[in-house]
């Protein structure tokens, strides 16, 4: 199993360049210069920046120059602290994973799709020789597994195109069900020694969005607490959240979601990895902060206990804000902590 070098211990900077107003404000007072210092005192190697196509780009597909200003800031100040830079497209014309964003028909629509490969192309021929500091996320959770055939087949052409361009710049690829782990063997098998498989770890839901008011089945006083076995997070994923059990297969229901079950989580996505010889990477993973901040860190030491044995890349989601916001003040007790979990 390859490892992903300058990108396992970063930092989600969501919110900045996505899933946001989109106001030249957010963009210059959300995520400023001290936060990449501070991101470097932690320790850390990298930060992931998710950006929208609407940062670069008007509803015709011409450039908005102004915008890859910002882009051009976070790799310079990446630089200056001594951190790498995961560039992820959170959002492309005709597909997002947030509904309400009300963008549809990418998988199905060539135009789209060529408008996906030019904005590829240009990111490529911007930043995409800047060594191994700046690595590509060609898309944030594809949602439908009925989509995950088409997914496989524009993943493959846009990255033959920006080979072209950048090639050997590191491209990380996810699958179906908001890039689940449990897609990872659907991908198609890495094109080259420079892909990265990409997944994102919410697990389990339950806890790490109790509460939470974007689920629509979730009651909003929702709670529960990471001692309770897993049994009863069986018995909550299936009345409550309406999902069948996923991950949780197999896994011995007496315990508790913690060090065991992160260990039982990845084994098969390890194994997969090792067999294509390719590097994994969590790009987001973090508990709302609805939950109480002591078994937030527990779930966060036991995560990390197990992603650090199998020198698994990752992101946290998030540096602040969005709901999961480390820097936050729910989480002051136990930041210091959390961040070495990190």
């Amino acid at each position: 199993m390859r490892i992903f070098e300058g990108f396992q211990h970063g930092v989600d900077f969501g919110g900045w360049l996505s899933q946001c107003d989109y106001s030249k404000e957010r963009f210059d007072t959300f995520i400023v210069e001290d936060d990449f210092k501070k991101v470097s005192e932690w320790g850390l190697d990298h930060v992931r920046v998710p950006i929208d196509y609407n940062l670069i780009q008007d509803e015709e597909g011409n450039y908005k120059e102004d915008g890859f200003v910002y882009i051009d800031n976070a790799i310079s100040w990446c630089e200056k602290y001594g951190l790498n830079m995961l560039l992820d497209l959170h959002k492309t014309y005709g597909y997002s994973f947030d509904v309400g964003e009300k963008q549809d028909g990418f998988f199905d629509n060539e135009a789209y799709q060529e408008r996906f490969y030019k904005l590829w192309e240009k990111l490529a021929t911007k930043y995409g020789n800047i060594g191994d500091r700046v690595a590509f996320e060609l898309l944030n959770e594809v949602t439908d597994k009925e989509t995950s055939d088409k997914w496989n087949e524009i993943s493959k052409k846009c990255i033959e195109r920006i080979r072209v361009i950048a090639p050997t710049v590191k491209i990380l690829i996810g699958g179906y069900f908001n890039n689940s782990i449990e897609a990872l063997p659907d991908l198609l098998p890495p094109y080259d020694e420079n892909i990265v498989y990409n997944f994102h770890c919410y697990e389990p839901l339950a806890f790490t969005h109790q509460g939470a008011y974007w689920v629509a089945t979730m009651k909003a006083d929702f709670r529960i607490s990471i001692k309770e076995p897993m049994s009863v997070y069986k018995d909550v994923t299936q009345s409550i959240l309406q999902e069948k059990l996923g991950t949780y297969d197999g896994f011995d229901m007496t315990k508790n979601p913690g060090t065991d079950y992160f260990e039982f989580y990845l084994s098969k996505a390890v194994k997969l990895a090792e067999e294509r010889n390719v590097a994994l990477y969590c790009g987001e993973y973090g508990v709302i902060n609805k939950a109480d901040p002591e078994e937030t860190l527990e779930w966060y030491k036991s995560f990390s206990e197990v992603f650090n044995k199998y020198n698994v890349g990752r992101a946290a989601w998030n540096y602040k804000e969005m709901d999961f916001g480390i820097i936050d003040e729910h989480l002051k007790d136990v930041q210091d902590e959390i961040i070495k979990c990190l």
